[in-house]
């Protein structure tokens, strides 16, 4: 008897999970809206939202069961999750509910549906800088990231941008770090784009940042080229030339005549002058690394600066209430606003991009507040 009320119980609980399913469920397809945003404490959350995770079975996939393979290959959610996630059909394979044991095949389309809980950014305004009928250039704040990635879609350079003003599409014709600021050019149509990026390939732009970096630098120009360090092989250089010191920290133009992953800040840990907020590339006589974890704020604290990388925002505080937001039974995040495994704790670098110069062309943003040794 008590078997048969369990299995009765579990029936019903699949029954109500698959209720639950009757939403619209978002796809990239889904613009972002000014109502997705709430701002608390000092950052900008994205309300809890339905949405369609696709992917594709590749060749290291093919032959597991569908239960194998996300227990294996996506380890962010228990086993016992992805068992009840394909019983209640929130896995689906090509579209159709299957069972717990089904072994997946090359190339079909594999559907997750999850409750997306996005990390929270700095609750910092996208500041248009210049908006012309090819063009829209921005400041972009420290934390957000250009484009969707990872667990970030509507918390974005261009979510916020098409939420906030309505512009859409944009095609970004640079990098920028998620945690750098500072100006991001933005193409209006595939042509402009295409036109920035043979600017680039021939080596006709010229990039400018500024870093806040620990100590005194040398008062001439410094180059750093692969010679004096790698960055994956690849060649790199970098041209540094002090702005202004005050004994303690230095303000640093930089110019990477190349663009690889890290590379100001790999550059400037070489000279010895890492920045100074800067966790991934402080040397251990800096700061110790293993007693202050891994955000920019607390390694600003000990290595004699303050975190600095607030910025205003005209958006009104949201007032945190769980009841604001559907609470999904299945959601390993709910009832919270972030995801789990969020500690709140991340600013932004001290590295702000300023200029980008082209042929017939330039674009440049303000300088940070940080940039300002007084």
């Amino acid at each position: 008897m008590k078997r048969d009320r369990d299995e009765a119980e579990e029936e019903g609980n699949e029954e109500r999970n698959k209720r639950k399913m009757e939403i619209v469920w978002q796809t990239p397809a889904h613009p972002a809206q000014k109502q997705d945003y709430v701002f608390h404490n000092g950052k900008r959350h994205v309300r809890p939202y339905y949405f369609e995770f696709v992917s594709h079975v590749n060749k290291r996939w093919e032959g597991k069961t569908i239960v194998d393979l996300f227990a294996q290959e996506f380890r962010g959610r228990s086993r016992d999750y992805y068992v009840s996630a394909v019983k209640c059909g929130r896995i689906q394979v090509d579209g159709e509910n299957i069972p717990v044991s089904y072994i997946v095949k090359r190339c079909q389309k594999i559907s997750h549906f999850l409750h997306m809980h996005e990390p929270p950014v700095m609750a910092c305004d996208v500041e248009v800088l210049q908006n012309e009928p090819d063009v829209l250039t921005v400041c972009k704040p420290a934390s957000v990231p250009v484009h969707p990635c990872g667990q970030y879609r509507k918390n974005t350079v261009l979510g916020i941008l098409q939420a906030e003003y309505g512009l859409a599409p944009l095609y970004p014709i640079h990098r920028l770090d998620r945690l750098v600021s500072g100006l991001l050019i933005m193409a209006k149509n595939p042509a402009k784009a295409d036109s920035f990026r043979q600017h680039i390939e021939a080596g006709l732009v010229q990039k400018q940042y500024v870093a806040k970096v620990v100590g005194v630098f040398l008062d001439a120009e410094v180059g750093i080229s692969n010679g004096d360090t790698t960055l994956k092989g690849k060649a790199a250089c970098t041209k540094f030339t002090r702005i202004s010191t005050n004994g303690i920290h230095s303000i640093v133009l930089c110019e990477p005549v190349t663009g690889r992953t890290h590379q100001i800040r790999v550059h400037l840990q070489c000279t010895g002058h890492p920045i100074a907020n800067d966790m991934l590339y402080l040397s251990d006589d800096v700061v110790n690394r293993s007693t202050l974890g891994t955000t920019a704020d607390r390694a600003a604290a000990l290595s004699g600066g303050s975190p600095e990388t607030s910025c205003e925002s005209h958006k009104e505080e949201y007032k945190y209430c769980s009841e604001d937001f559907s609470i999904d039974p299945m959601c390993t995040h709910c009832p919270n606003l972030a995801p789990n495994g969020y500690d709140g704790h991340e600013e932004g670098l001290w590295l702000h991009c300023v200029r980008y110069t082209g042929p017939e062309w330039v674009y440049e943003c303000p300088y940070p507040d940080w940039a300002s040794l007084t």
